[in-house]
């Protein structure tokens, strides 16, 4: 019987392995011959976890558009019998978990195709798991004994698939490198971004798309200790990979960057033994914490870049520069090449890699290296704002704690930009970089990043604090927790009786999701213009009055109005009274109806898909309030008198024609609003009927346009390797200013004295003559931190960010500064949705 058992399995495995298929042969094609939509990916990767006992799929959630994402984990049969084990020794490592690890197996993480177009990259990732999970591959054997290799095909199938789609439409029958066919241009918005266009890969530390959240729930499950991210750039740039190139944040420990140049080293051995280029120690930079090689590296991880050449243009095929047709097929072999040299590296440095992580984490917990160590956010001011940012820090595994109360304290004050002293209450939060997430800790609080280089290839600064329009302070000392923080018990509404009115507060995005779902629920809405008090107590401009008189016919009036504001956790007051103590009462007409806003929000070729993204993500999936998407090409065409909001993205401006501007404005001034943000706001500017100018007065202009050419002079003469550091003197890479708001207008209600922007464009402009400058840069002192050309800072005092200018019984309202970026900048939701819900009423 033993003897038929043995048999019997022996049996069983060799069917198994002759189960087991390549992609070419699972797929019916060879790699490079075309692109594989994602659910034959997928496919392919359930029929090798089907047919090989070493290798698990992991689903760890969807997406918006219901593409399951996965990683493929393999290693050796015996570390696979042993994984669970593996997996919580490496989190003792990190002092997530208690306990002293007793295995030393490297953890090695390989995302492919966080950009959609980026194409290449999941194909090379069969090709590469196949070679390390091919169970004739006695190599691959080695490389599994120390090694768990989880591998992530395609981070963003949505965008992936919107490629795919297209090219496989578009391509020619025979391989048509010509750079001007139809196939190497690829329509508006692109596979780059997910579903909602958002950037995936600039997301990791905020979290805002479910992609991201759903796969660092899982990352925080293992914590590699490698993280190579794949993508791809333009086709006349021949290959990137490590060591990553200045400015390289001061928190990346010395072994992080050695391993990164054992890696290069090793890869670059690699492609010089095939004759291919590539280049290292140039462009891509290691600083901004939301990327997916920063991020990881924060997390203790060696987190590297590689960027193939060719990207969405490519296709199968296209001519360089030098006139050589780069193929899929190429782009694969070199990008899998890079893969497997990561397999090889991580196999031989095994111990010293989990040596090393659990180096990084007990150093970093006991002896934080960065300058501030400690974090108060003051509890007691806006705790809808707070509580926004615990959030945050929850997702990021951040701890923290209630301050208690103490005094005599001292720490940079992030509202004045200097250091104050201050005392702590019971409600005050503490957050410091004694823990294991003491690296990202001090990253995400810190006012602004050592920079060694100016030249970066992201944004300079991205303090918390300033995002969620918190007032806090950083410590150059430790400070403890004093309690445990336990979130405050919210005390539900009732439905107590049929009050006149109920009251409800404006200061916080999550007041604006109320609003949204009031509307929604078809219940109209009042704003006080004006602060007034009532029943002992004060309101400020902006609060809502959620009136009976209106609302009477509707059924469940009152529960519903509960139900909504406990399902927000907003505390409501009720009145039975629209007498006020002090300010006007609700029967004047300083207290506004809101009008239900109809919204259009303007997409299409030669517009920011991000920034549109970003607008439509913060409609359907935070406000889930109603909004049409209008094609800006057919703008013409469209009946405007259906829409009472138009937002119009960055860089759209330039694509206003002449007659298109006139049909805008004349439904502005029949009581329309236009939104205009970032490079929109140019088709406005010094144009007749508006009072949008760059210049305050013809002398300015002149003044400004005799500067511009003495420094063109001056340039002339400027070393042609100095070009670029030159280039970036008339950008912005996230400044932060604090603007004075003008708090009696309704586009600044609930902002509050501190609202900072992030600057992110060179673009200035003076204060409106006939409108209401309601958000300003009053002088210089108003820069805090980040990276502003030295050519522009100068002239950003005396200039208007946010404003409104009426227009017949319309408003334009200006955006120079984007105040949704990547929909992590909290504090600028509110102000789209003043301009949204409370500006023209």
């Amino acid at each position: 019987m033993k003897k038929l058992y043995t048999l019997l399995l022996v049996l069983l495995i060799s069917i198994q392995v002759m189960a087991q298929k390549s992609p070419e042969e699972f797929l019916g094609y060879a790699l490079g011959e075309r692109f594989t939509p994602h659910h034959r990916v997928v496919a392919y990767f359930e029929h090798l976890a089907s047919t090989l006992p070493n290798v698990q799929l992991v689903h760890y959630g969807e997406t918006y558009e219901h593409r399951p994402l996965f990683v493929a984990i393999i290693s050796s049969p015996e570390n696979m019998s042993n994984l669970e084990n593996i997996r919580l020794d490496n989190l003792r490592r990190t002092g997530m978990l208690e306990g002293t690890p007793s295995t030393a197996v490297a953890m090695n993480w390989m995302q492919y195709n966080v950009h959609g177009n980026e194409a290449v990259a999941t194909e090379a990732a069969m090709k590469t798991f196949w070679q390390v999970a091919n169970p004739a591959n006695a190599e691959a054997k080695e490389w599994l004994k120390n090694q768990v290799l989880i591998l992530d095909p395609c981070a963003n199938p949505d965008g992936k698939d919107r490629y795919t789609v297209w090219y496989n439409q578009k391509q020619n029958k025979r391989l048509q490198p010509d750079p001007q066919s139809m196939e190497h241009f690829e329509p508006w918005p692109g596979g780059r971004p997910n579903h909602y266009l958002m950037d995936l890969n600039r997301d990791w530390a905020w979290q805002t798309q479910k992609e991201t959240e759903q796969r660092i729930q899982l990352y925080h499950q293992w914590m590699p200790h490698l993280f190579v991210d794949f993508h791809e750039q333009g086709i006349n740039e021949p290959f990137y990979f490590a060591p990553a190139a200045q400015p390289l944040h001061e928190q990346i420990s010395p072994f992080q960057f050695e391993f990164q140049t054992i890696y290069g080293q090793h890869t670059a051995s690699k492609f010089d033994e095939n004759g291919w280029f590539y280049f290292t120690k140039e462009r891509f930079d290691l600083l901004y914490p939301a990327y997916g090689d920063t991020w990881p590296t924060y997390n203790g991880a060696i987190g590297m870049t590689i960027e193939k050449g060719g990207s969405g243009r490519a296709g199968l095929g296209m001519l360089n520069a030098l006139g050589d047709t780069v193929t899929l097929t190429e782009r694969i072999a070199h990008t899998h090449v890079a893969g497997i040299s990561a397999v090889e590296v991580a196999s031989k440095n095994a111990q010293k890699l989990a040596d090393e992580f659990a180096k990084y984490f007990k150093s970093n917990s006991s002896n934080p290296r960065a300058k501030y160590k400690s974090f108060v956010i003051k509890g007691d001011q806006n705790p809808e704002r707070v509580n926004a940012l615990l959030k945050l820090l929850d997702k990021n595994g951040i701890q923290y704690g209630f301050a208690g109360n103490r005094t005599g304290l001292r720490g940079l004050d992030y509202n004045s930009g200097k250091s104050a002293t201050f005392s702590t209450s019971e409600k005050d939060i503490v957050v410091n970089a004694y823990q294991p997430k003491s690296v990202l800790t001090q990253i995400l609080f810190e006012p602004e990043a050592v920079l060694k280089d100016s030249i970066t290839y992201d944004i300079t600064s991205w303090a918390l604090p300033y995002a969620y329009g918190v007032q806090a302070y950083a410590m150059e000392t430790r400070l403890d927790a004093a309690k445990k923080f336990e979130k405050p018990t919210f005390n539900p509404n009732s439905v107590n009786g049929k009050p006149l009115a109920y009251l409800a507060p404006w200061h916080a995005t999550v007041h604006a999701k109320f609003l949204a779902a009031l509307i929604n629920e078809g219940i109209r809405v009042r704003f006080a213009e004006y602060p007034f008090e009532i029943g002992g107590q004060s309101y400020a401009a902006g609060t809502l009055i959620i009136h009976r008189n209106g609302n009477q016919y509707l059924a469940d009036y009152d529960q519903k109005v509960v139900d909504l504001a406990n399902q927000f956790q907003i505390n409501l007051t009720a009145t039975n009274s629209a007498y006020v103590d002090k300010g006007k009462d609700f029967g004047s007409s300083d207290v506004r109806p809101i009008v239900q806003p109809k919204v259009a929000l303007l997409g299409g070729t030669g517009i920011s898909s991000l920034n549109f993204g970003e607008i439509w993500y913060f409609f359907e999936q935070e406000l889930d309030y109603p909004l049409s998407i209008l094609e800006a090409d057919n703008l013409g065409r469209f009946d405007l008198s259906s829409y009472n909001v138009l937002i119009m993205p960055s860089s759209w401006g330039s694509y206003l024609s002449e007659n298109n501007l006139k049909k805008v404005m004349d439904w502005v001034r029949a009581g329309g609003k236009i939104i205009a943000i970032e490079n929109a706001v140019s088709a406005f500017a010094d144009k007749a009927g508006f009072s949008l100018s760059q210049y305050d007065t013809d002398e300015e202009k002149k003044t400004a346009e005799k500067e511009a050419k003495a420094i063109q002079t001056v340039e002339r003469l400027e070393p042609y390797q100095e070009r670029e550091r030159m280039g970036i003197s008339t950008t912005a890479a996230g400044a932060i200013y604090q603007l004075r708001i003008d708090q009696t207008h309704p586009l600044g209600f609930g902002l509050g004295e501190n609202f900072y922007t992030l600057k992110n464009n060179g673009s200035r402009y003076a204060y409106l003559n006939n409108g209401v400058n309601v958000g300003i840069i009053p002088n210089l002192d108003a820069y805090r931190f980040g990276y502003i050309g030295h050519k522009i800072k100068p002239k950003m005092a005396q200039s208007m960010v946010y404003g409104v200018e009426n227009m017949g019984r319309g408003q334009v309202v200006y955006m120079v500064d984007n105040p949704m970026f990547r929909s992590f900048w909290e504090n600028g939701k509110l102000l789209m949705a003043n301009a949204v819900f409370l500006v023209g009423q």
